[in-house]
């Protein structure tokens, strides 16, 4: 293994300890809130990949998959964010309204971190593929956010050329060149420590 290699395993393995957003946990909430929390979203179908990136180092952290189709859920293999109006089961979060999202960006976005959005639209029975996958896929352990991400998205048509890898960034670059992508960055350089988000209000 090269000198380049080793730095890059190190990096997947230490970096997403520090932001405290790879670590599995399976909260499997019951399927009856699973039902109630589901969240429609009318804008067209999606498939958005958020990637906390070191403002330090510019390793990559931790990757979550918006999935916007007949319902919009979050796949967040391995993350740490939650909210009891959000229910979770196998890594899949359910009812990411707005304000839900906002605050997904906001826990991820800090003094050390910022986060890069990049959004692609796809077919409403490309978007059912991908929620069926990620519904199905169940929590993953700890470090396995862009093994995981990558596995479902290499599976859908359309996203054969994203190759399955251990690594955020190399998982962003990837998708970052799939075609009519958009990207936007978000920062945020106030010292809060984000907390009290798990009873925030995310209504609506």
């Amino acid at each position: 293994m090269t000198p380049r290699a080793i730095l890059r395993l190190l990096a997947a393995l230490v970096l997403p300890v520090a932001l405290a957003a790879c670590g599995a946990v399976d909260r499997a909430a019951p399927l009856a809130d699973v039902q109630r929390a589901a969240y429609r979203h009318n804008a067209p179908a999606s498939l958005t990949l958020y990637t906390a990136i070191s403002n330090n180092t510019g390793a990559g952290g931790h990757s979550g998959l918006l999935i916007n189709g007949s319902q919009r859920v979050m796949f967040d293999p391995a993350g740490t964010w939650w909210n009891r109006r959000t229910p979770e089961r196998g890594d899949v979060i359910y009812g990411m309204t707005d304000p839900a999202l906002d605050l997904y960006v906001d826990y991820h976005a800090r003094v050390t971190y910022h986060v890069v959005v990049q959004e692609v639209r796809v077919s409403p029975e490309v978007a059912e593929q991908a929620l069926q996958i990620v519904q199905s896929y169940g929590a993953v352990g700890k470090s396995m956010c862009a093994r995981s991400i990558s596995d479902v998205l290499s599976r859908l048509p359309g996203f054969e050329s994203v190759g399955r890898t251990w690594f955020p960034r190399a998982l962003m670059e990837d998708f970052a060149r799939l075609p009519g992508v958009t990207e936007a960055k978000v920062f945020d350089d106030s010292p809060d420590n984000n907390k009290g988000l798990l009873d925030a209000p995310i209504g609506g």
